[in-house]
């Protein structure tokens, strides 16, 4: 099979491995295509340390069922049906304890992440059954691989929205950025702002419903004050001093902000105004099992707005020239997947 394999910290090499067999409990995915990860350019580039030269990375991802391992039958999965999974995988006897905090498990890994475990920028991934969601055939099978970012923005709203929330800030509308608009409109949120310095970014956050500031153009506060008032909740999705400091001041006191995004490992912040204010910071990392199931049934009504997400298609030989174009910053405003069916 061809697997594009981190040879060194920025170069990927597409090199021919042999297929894997699913074991017991597994099922094998002809993987059709993967989304390249912010995390995965940072591990291609060495600046999360998370990634190592002979790793097979690639988390995002949609196929077709291409084997099925003994033991599966009662997961009511069939050869050639569609199929994303669920990367945080649990071991079989902590799941009745952490059901519904799956990501909380320290036991878990991360496929894609986990280097010890050859993940999906192949043409051909293991995955166990109990992680494997089936997929509508009538969908668009790209959008598949979609539904792991939308579970990420998913589980953020979740974790800081509230019941009554109506408005709320993105700061950062890359391709998380984006995802979270669409789950702030999933989860009611009526009017939704994103603050983001990228042009072609902005535009794609309007295309998706939401009103967009520049922040290097005016304040994110008082823009958000003109509109109606501090907003309810904001969600960081760059995770930077600036960006943490600019969702803090646009919330309203009480408010609650969340920090998704992961841009550098310490952050400073206004610690008098988050206790005197009654403000809240909260974390928000990978996602529950049930939100990825609902981020699936999301993506697999179809709707034009998530095509919206991905920007553009490369082959395995073209990865590694984009990985090194996003790592630049190219402007590339959505999402980039590596199509294996090509």
């Amino acid at each position: 099979m061809r697997a594009l394999v981190l040879h060194d910290i920025g170069e990927l090499r597409v090199e021919d491995r042999p297929a894997p067999a699913p074991g017991e409990g597994e099922v094998l995915i002809r993987i059709v295509a993967t989304g390249i990860c912010g995390s995965d350019v940072h591990g291609y580039t060495g600046e999360n340390g998370r990634r190592f030269p002979g790793q097979i990375m690639g988390h995002e991802s949609v196929g077709r069922i291409a084997e099925l391992g003994r033991g599966t039958e009662s997961f009511g999965l069939a050869v050639g049906r569609p199929v994303t999974f669920n990367p945080v995988v649990v071991p079989v006897e902590d799941a009745a304890t952490y059901a519904g905090r799956e990501q909380h498990n320290p036991r878990k890994y991360v496929i894609g992440v986990a280097p010890e475990h050859d993940a999906s920028f192949a043409e051909y991934v293991i995955v166990p059954a109990r992680n494997v969601v089936a997929l509508d055939d009538a969908m668009p099978i790209e959008y598949g691989a979609l539904i792991e970012p939308i579970a990420v923005a998913l589980h953020a709203v979740r974790r800081v929205r509230s019941d009554g929330d109506r408005r709320a800030l993105v700061v950062g509308g890359g391709p998380i950025g984006q995802s979270v608009v669409l789950a702030l409109k999933l989860e009611g949120i009526e009017q939704v702002y994103v603050s983001e310095v990228d042009p072609a970014r902005r535009a794609l956050c309007e295309r998706l419903g939401a009103a967009v500031v520049d922040p290097t153009a005016e304040s994110v506060t008082d823009r958000v004050m003109a509109d109606g008032g501090l907003v309810d909740v904001a969600l960081d999705a760059v995770g930077i001093t600036p960006t943490l400091t600019d969702a803090l001041n646009a919330t309203a006191f009480g408010g609650r902000v969340c920090l998704v995004g992961m841009g550098s490992p310490e952050i400073g912040f206004p610690a008098f105004r988050v206790s005197t204010e009654e403000r809240s910071i909260i974390g928000s990392f990978t996602y529950a099992a049930q939100d990825f199931v609902d981020a699936a049934a999301y993506v697999a009504r179809g709707d034009a707005e998530i095509g919206e997400l991905i920007s553009r298609e490369v082959t395995p030989e073209e990865a590694d020239a984009a990985f090194a174009a996003l790592a630049e910053g190219d402007g590339t405003p959505g999402k980039v997947l590596v199509r294996f069916d090509r």
